[in-house]
């Protein structure tokens, strides 16, 4: 009996390039965390660039780099295809 091995939509790669996305991500949304604001007290921290315009670039590169992961193929996995078809 010849034994089929098994294909999985992502090679190692991609999951690898997943994990780098999902903690670039985490980063942005730890950047963005903080105190608010109360109605006792105003926080002025909550409109720092940091707040913003930072964070929200990071976590809108670590999305970005999320499709760019899924959308990966590695040449090995291009030659198996071409190879079948």
């Amino acid at each position: 009996m010849e034994q089929k091995q098994k294909v999985f939509a992502f090679g190692r790669t991609n999951f690898i390039m997943l994990g780098v996305a999902v903690l670039v991500v985490f980063l942005g949304m730890f950047l963005m965390a903080g105190e608010g604001s109360g109605t006792e007290e105003f926080n002025d921290d909550i409109f720092s660039p940091m707040r913003i315009k930072v964070a929200p670039l990071v976590c809108l590169a670590g999305y970005l780099f999320m499709i760019v992961a899924i959308l990966w193929r590695s040449k090995d996995d291009a030659a198996k295809t071409d190879k079948e078809g």
